[in-house]
């Protein structure tokens, strides 16, 4: 009879372990290489996931909020030449505005502000 309570919560810890690191798993990569042309940008998803809600950076069509489930799509599908809004028709000029504002807004807690804080070549 002990075995058998043993073996139940060994059971219950491994499942309640693989389930944390699918959830784990779900919230995307840690880290992220992003290229450009003035220094490739090593962004740590997972810090900034840590400090900000999902819908900060990722959204749906006509900029529709961030819901649980959503397909990440890359930055590219729709901030592209095509883009209706000139200042944002391009990944480069999507990110810089996001990043950049929230980076200023944080430049207290050590966010880097100048390029090369980012950019590294």
């Amino acid at each position: 009879m002990r075995s058998v309570k043993i073996a139940s919560i060994l059971f219950a810890m491994l499942f309640g372990i693989a389930v944390a690191g699918i959830a784990v798993a779900g919230e995307g990569p840690e880290v992220i290489t992003l290229k450009a042309k003035k220094g490739d940008i090593t962004f740590p998803h997972h810090k900034h996931q840590s400090m900000t809600k999902c819908g900060e950076c990722h959204h749906g069509p006509n900029h529709s909020p961030y819901k649980e489930g959503m397909k990440i799509q890359t930055c590219d599908k729709c901030h592209n030449k095509d883009f209706p809004n000139k200042k944002l028709n391009s990944v480069m000029k999507a990110m810089h505005k996001n990043c950049r504002d929230c980076h200023k807004e944080h430049k207290a807690e050590g966010a880097p502000t100048k390029c090369s804080g980012c950019h590294k070549k």
